[in-house]
């Protein structure tokens, strides 16, 4: 398998194991990919870890071979099939975090851009270089860069397909921290950990009003808010950290 799925106490972890292709993304790839999603989903875990095999690259892109002579209508659907994908991910109740050491270009930007926080290795090198091979970004890269670091610095990154070096990418906010110390897997856990004391349901509702708010006007921003707390205070975990904040506690979290 080139997709491999392990859980470690409350993390799941994702490794894309195809060291000798740069962990590139063939559609075959996507596919399993798509199915550990789902087992993923429907697990106790509580956070995801996505990793690359190897040390020179998290997901070098797509597999380029596999993109030529397609027609009009496989385009399409393969740039589908990676945004549906990528989606899942963006989706997951969980946060999650791409660890990108080595190399992360073109489709492997564009998973890890989907995940909730990336970290980058001091050799990580990211970028998304479609335009040289006379084409665009279709994994979702147009869409997500600008909403992360800013229309312009996303024009530059996307029409001059340059790399981009990790101390670079920690200063536009394209990641979240600069990270070189124990495997990637240990620094995505590492991470993550803070996140993992609070409750589930607060978590997603808070990033839901985040992306959601990122897309309209302040004032339709402020009633997705709204929405958002008022469905946080009905969860049995809002009950139980205002009771323990009251009994001077720490709270017990279970997700619902």
């Amino acid at each position: 398998m080139s997709v491999e799925l392990t859980f470690s106490e409350h993390f799941a972890v994702i490794t894309l194991n195809r060291p000798k292709a740069l962990n590139a993304l063939s559609f075959g790839i996507l596919t399993e990919l798509d199915r550990a999603l789902d087992t993923v989903a429907a697990s106790s875990a509580r956070a995801l870890v996505i990793v690359g095999a190897g040390d020179k690259a998290f997901c070098a892109g797509a597999d380029i071979p596999e993109l030529m002579n397609r027609t009009l209508m496989q385009e399409h659907q393969g740039a589908g099939l990676g945004q549906a994908v990528f989606n899942k991910i963006a989706a997951l109740t969980m946060p999650s975090v791409a660890v990108i050491q080595g190399y992360a270009f073109g489709g492997g930007l564009e998973m890890a851009l989907a995940c909730t926080f990336r970290v980058a290795t001091e050799r990580a090198k990211m970028g998304l270089p479609e335009v040289k091979l006379g084409l665009i970004p279709g994994y979702g890269g147009t869409q997500r860069l600008p909403r992360l670091i800013g229309e312009g610095r996303a024009l530059d990154i996307i029409l001059s397909g340059r790399t981009v070096d990790a101390v670079e990418a920690e200063r536009i906010g394209l990641v979240n921290r600069i990270d070189s110390e124990g495997s990637p897997v240990e620094i995505g856990q590492r991470f993550m950990e803070p996140y993992l004391k609070h409750s589930l349901c607060a978590l997603y509702f808070a990033r839901e009003a985040v992306l959601r708010g990122n897309q309209v006007s302040l004032d339709e921003g402020l009633r997705i808010e709204r929405d958002l707390s008022t469905l946080a205070y009905r969860t049995n975990d809002a009950v139980e950290g205002m009771t323990a904040f009251t009994e001077k506690r720490p709270a017990r979290f279970k997700d619902h």
